[in-house]
């Protein structure tokens, strides 16, 4: 008897003759110098987003432009279709859908709801620690009120086989054991740092875990929405701004092709092949950074022109001065240069301030910005001279100096 409770101790688990790649480890000895500056490329970045003072309204705009793209990301690359200006609409409560598309405003609702409803926990005090309970709601709120095979149960685990493509996922017996195991292995202190080096473990944890739940595949449907969902959760949780949260979802689907590849690749070669989705997602997460810091930084250069320009006036108060400050800073609002006679129309308080002068004015007014630095002419037409302020960096050499 005691001899046949040690055979079945022994019995390997079917995942260990299909998928003998779910081993819960990572050897980043297979990584190159690349991934790790890239980690710490991505932390700066991170810490700079985070500490950027922004107009309200401006910061708004940030969260919802990438909430938008992280849910589009999300959806699109399993099939759904919805823009990200109609996922804006949806998301504003303006986009009707006809019955024959309403499931695409669901999936995409489903996904909004989850990313918002993760967001507050983490900000509601939410630890680290993972558990397969959560999974499973994660993939409950990805298909609640969807219409799913007879075989699908929002939010439990698998009892049949499924595959995506030529990938066949583990093997139904083992998915409730596989995910338990992934949360645990997920919750090594090594990953849950709290520390300076949170956000560079916190990374490589949510890709890690992205990869493994993609090959384990422990739900009837929905395991890529699941994936992304766990991915931007562990990211909440190290600390990322909101914004930077969805970066990832965003990187799978513009790299669709790139993506499915690596992860194919990574079952087949366990070495190299982690090692490579963790730098391709990572390449594609800090790409994602530099993108929004640079919107991050044209809304400081924003206001720093704004001063720039309250400052180059002083204390003149004349209606002229104030005539000629309104005008730059509405050139400084146009998305293009303008002709002397639609600078006179940019804004209603322009309007109103030419509206009983004559064109000289106008003219002798804008020679007056001119001289001031304050605006620029060329053959395209009249600008705000915003170039000014690069004046007013620190001194460097560039790459291209010899």
């Amino acid at each position: 008897m005691a001899s046949e409770k040690a055979r079945a101790v022994a019995e390997p688990r079917h995942y260990e003759r299909t998928h003998p790649w779910l081993t819960f480890q990572v050897d980043l000895s297979h990584a190159g110098y690349r991934l790790w500056l890239l980690l710490g490329e991505a932390t700066s970045k991170c810490e700079h987003i985070a500490t950027t003072p922004l107009k309200p309204a401006t910061s708004r705009e940030l969260r919802k432009v990438y909430l938008i793209k992280g849910v589009q990301g999300t959806t699109a690359i399993e099939g759904n279709t919805l823009t990200e200006d109609e996922i804006r609409r949806r998301l504003d409560g303006k986009l009707i859908l006809p019955p024959s598309k309403e499931y695409l405003g669901r999936e995409v609702d489903n996904i909004i709801q989850a990313c918002e409803q993760v967001w507050a926990d983490i900000v509601g005090g939410q630890s680290q620690h993972l558990t397969a309970e959560e999974v499973c709601q994660h993939n409950a709120m990805a298909l609640r009120g969807l219409e799913l095979p007879e075989e699908v149960a929002p939010g439990e685990v698998r009892s049949h086989s499924v595959g995506v493509a030529r990938y066949l996922g583990a093997p139904p017996q083992d998915c409730e054991y596989l995910l338990r195991r992934l949360c645990d292995w997920l919750n090594d202190p090594a990953f849950c740092r709290t520390d300076a080096e949170a956000i560079v473990w916190g990374v490589i944890r949510a890709v890690l875990g992205h990869l493994y739940l993609a090959w384990i595949h422990p739900f009837g449907d929905g395991n890529g929405r699941t994936a992304r969902l766990l991915e931007f959760r562990i990211l909440a949780s190290a600390g990322v701004p909101s914004p930077v949260a969805h970066l990832l979802s965003n990187h799978y689907n513009q790299t669709r092709a790139e993506y499915y590849r690596r992860l194919e690749r990574a079952s087949r070669d366990r070495g190299h092949g982690v090692a490579s989705f963790l730098e391709y997602a990572i390449q594609g997460f800090v790409d994602g950074l530099k993108e929004q810091l640079a919107w991050t930084q044209r809304q400081e250069l924003e206001i720093a022109w704004r001063d720039y320009v309250y400052e180059a006036f002083g204390d003149k108060s004349t209606p002229a001065e104030q005539r000629r400050r309104a005008l730059v800073l509405s050139l400084s609002a146009a998305d293009r240069p303008v002709s002397p006679q639609e600078a006179r129309r940019l804004s209603p308080e322009v309007a109103e301030a030419y509206a009983s002068r004559i064109s000289r004015t106008l003219l002798r007014d804008l020679d007056d910005l001119h001289e001031m630095g304050l605006i620029a002419t060329d053959a395209r037409g009249i600008r705000a001279n915003r170039d000014v302020m690069f004046a007013f960096l620190p001194a460097r050499r560039t790459h291209d100096q010899t």
